[in-house]
């Protein structure tokens, strides 16, 4: 009977708390794409939402981005609107569903999703464990425990993230 293979240790996990309408968030769209593209699959970034009241298509936004995640193309989509956040604040939900005509996803299923309200209790969810945890503002990173807070100041935390990725991922040799 031979060895069954060893288990791979899980990836150390990115927690990203944005919100689409945050122009803040789109000043960190770089730092995610260098993340994004230094760690490739050793660093899971996982898309957490924390829509901010002042913004009134922030709610819609995130929800529509759990449609993009389930269909195929979660970031692609959160940097396709935050690229265009200014859109996005003119023209609310009828942008969300041409971004998503723009990238090949099926834009009836994402009207229907914003309509029937079917990802609600995901943004609600993290929206209240992002309170619990402190979360005030976004972005906001979560990795190794540590709370990384860039709606004051985008300087120096991608070189911090990396340090603790980097760390985390020493730890699995």
């Amino acid at each position: 009977m031979s060895d069954p293979s060893p288990v791979r240790p899980a990836v150390p996990v990115l927690d990203v708390w944005c919100e689409l309408q945050c122009p803040d968030c789109r000043g960190a769209l770089d730092d995610v794409r260098a993340l994004r593209a230094r760690y490739g699959d050793r660093l899971e970034l996982r898309l957490r939402h924390f829509p901010l009241e002042k913004h009134k298509h922030s709610f819609a936004a995130a929800q529509a981005a759990e449609e993009a995640l389930e269909q195929g193309k979660g970031w692609e989509f959160v940097e396709a609107v935050l690229e265009r956040v200014k859109e996005l604040d003119r023209a609310g939900e009828p942008f969300l569903v041409e971004v998503a005509r723009e990238l090949g996803l099926d834009a009836e299923e994402f009207d229907t999703a914003l309509i029937d309200g079917r990802h609600i209790l995901i943004v609600d969810a993290d929206q209240a464990e992002g309170k619990a945890i402190g979360v005030s503002g976004t972005p906001t990173y979560i990795i190794g425990g540590e709370r990384l807070d860039g709606g004051k100041s985008q300087d120096g935390l991608r070189e911090r993230i990396e340090q603790i990725a980097d760390r985390l991922l020493a730890g699995q040799e």
